[in-house]
């Protein structure tokens, strides 16, 4: 349930980051149409609500919010770094979390 949890996060995170115009030049080298824009944002906001379900069932509400809150702060700081260096290797991290590998 935890590495669905933190792929769900990731995701979540990448298409808020995909979302903006900065990182879409970045990785695309255009600009997306504001419609896919838009798609993009609604569904990383999605994927970051979706991965909260994970782990509360897996630790209960007391744990399993600071589980959440963690695996958010390991998405996201993961997702920066990864960003300005390597954009085109985005879907890797929740690839290996899917697959029960380790992310580090």
């Amino acid at each position: 349930m935890i590495p669905l949890s933190f792929a769900l996060a990731y995701a979540g995170f990448a298409g808020l980051c995909l979302a903006m115009d900065r990182h879409q030049r970045d990785l695309f080298g255009r600009r997306l149409a504001a419609g896919r824009s838009a798609g993009l944002r609604w569904a990383g906001w999605l994927l970051l609500g979706l991965s909260l379900p994970p782990c509360v069932l897996a630790a209960g509400w007391g744990i399993g919010s600071v589980l959440w809150c963690g695996l958010l702060t390991l998405a996201a700081g993961l997702l920066v770094l990864l960003m300005p260096y390597a954009p085109r290797l985005l879907a890797l991290p929740p690839l290996l979390a899917l697959a029960g590998l380790p992310l580090a």
